[in-house]
């Protein structure tokens, strides 16, 4: 009997004991630890961040803690290691995410140089390279680990494997409980703010997400807006009957109605609803017309992939993104032209941390929006391989952004898959646009790279 209570005790104060004494040596992940990758592979199991006994002098053991606190606060699969210059480098990246085993974005210093790679389901390989590029040339390992963390935190997908803040295998002396136990009690009001400080922070970044998707919808709505006034439709003109009448009238119910729920929106997943108002009202309009003109009414298809403001699609067409598969998106009858004369499409850029780029390269709000538009199912399929499809299939995503854009599938970040990954995430060689590979460390698309 007394000896089932000292277990009980031990599992109740166990995980609490562990995060403390976590904080304690975090500072010092490399302090007895070997240059063998599979030892590497296992700290970063256990801690986000590892420093070589060789490269200590690169980082300093207050600053990797720092750097790990980040990472594990936000709850992202992000790996940090710092290597000396001379380690190893063939097929470094792809021997130590297989060592680990865990879905996730690694970043490597070695040295004075600087690279990182990705599986695709937490980052696109054209976001890893922007990634990488952004921070060549940022100063000692300090601010350059710092910058690659702070960008990656903001678009990587899926949630810190549950290996950094489990208790399983920390072996606790039952006399010292008590002692331990004072501690975690005397943190608990430090813990509490903390919980504060991240919900407060999580506030704010989801504020500003829909700060920014507020431009994209208002423009979208008055694009829907301006259809509506280019179609001159008076329901008393001669030749308009009810059909056609209540097909408008549905339409501006759509426009009124998107205008009330974008500005109840406080979250970027009230979007979604706000998106799906404007195609309906969209597809009421192309019936009109169709109505008006005596011509086959339209089926029922979703809006055109490379804009929505475009209207609904006419047809599928093949498309490849760049550094992605192939893959079947519905089309309007312009982009179809397009795309069958060789060109590119007329596609929906909006305003990101590295410019103008692809709404589908954007941040994670993009998705409510994409989803009132492509909803079914449909989405996953449509942006497989993209940012913004890696960052949907996080397990964190429905619970920052919602959920039923359908199932995205495959291992989530912080997913612990062994060597059981996609080797098409992983081939090309280094440099081959964020994958893995084999071959030489650095170079190619990332320039600057080992």
């Amino acid at each position: 009997m007394k000896a089932a209570l000292v277990r009980t005790l031990v599992r109740l104060l166990i995980v609490p004991v562990a995060a403390v004494l976590a904080a304690l040596v975090v500072g010092a992940p490399g302090a007895h630890a070997a240059t063998d990758l599979s030892h590497v592979a296992g700290e970063l199991r256990e801690n986000p961040v590892y420093v070589d006994p060789a490269a200590s002098g690169q980082l300093a053991a207050s600053d990797a803690e720092a750097l790990a606190d980040k990472i594990k606060d936000a709850d992202k699969p992000v790996f940090v290691a710092v290597l000396p210059a001379g380690y190893p480098t063939q097929d470094l990246f792809r021997n130590l995410r297989t060592e680990t085993g865990v879905t996730g974005l690694y970043g490597i210093r070695l040295g004075e140089k600087f690279d990182a790679r990705a599986d695709s389901a937490v980052m696109s390989r054209q976001s890893v390279s922007n990634l990488v590029t952004s921070v060549q040339g940022a100063g000692d390992a300090k601010a350059q680990l710092n910058d690659f963390v702070d960008d990656a935190l903001r678009n990587v997908g899926g949630s810190a494997p549950s290996s950094w803040s489990d208790g399983a295998g920390v072996d606790v002396p039952v006399g010292g409980l008590i002692t331990v136990g004072a501690l975690v009690a005397a943190g608990g009001a430090g813990a509490y703010a903390m919980v504060r400080r991240n919900r407060r922070r999580h506030e704010e970044e989801q504020r500003a997400a829909l700060e920014k998707l507020r431009v994209v919808v208002d423009e979208d709505i008055t694009a829907f807006g301006e259809e509506l006034d280019r179609l001159d439709f008076h329901p008393g003109e001669p030749g308009a009957d009810d059909a056609m009448r209540a097909d408008y009238e549905r339409a501006l119910d759509a426009y009124e109605q998107s205008k009330s729920l974008m500005a109840a929106a406080t979250r970027p997943e009230d979007v979604k609803a706000v998106t799906e108002a404007v195609e309906d009202g969209r597809f009421s309009l192309t019936l009109l017309a169709a109505r008006r003109s005596g011509g086959p009414l339209p089926e029922r298809r979703p809006p055109c992939f490379f804009d929505p403001r475009h209207g609904p699609s006419v047809a599928d067409a093949a498309w490849t993104p760049p550094g992605g598969s192939e893959r079947e998106v519905p089309v309007c009858a312009a982009d179809r032209t397009r795309l069958a004369e060789g060109r590119d499409p007329a596609i929906r850029e909006v305003d990101t941390d590295y410019g103008r780029r692809p709404y589908w390269e954007a941040g994670p709000a993009y998705g409510p929006w994409a989803g009132g538009y492509f909803g079914g199912g449909l989405l996953p399929g449509l942006l497989v391989g993209t940012l913004l499809g890696s960052m949907m299939a996080g397990p964190a995503y429905a619970a920052d952004y919602g959920s039923g854009y359908g199932d995205f599938g495959g291992y989530e970040g912080g997913d612990v898959s062994g060597a059981d990954f996609d080797t098409g995430d992983f081939g090309g060689g280094f440099g081959g646009g964020g994958d893995f590979g084999g071959g030489g460390f650095g170079g190619g698309d990332f320039g600057g790279g080992f």
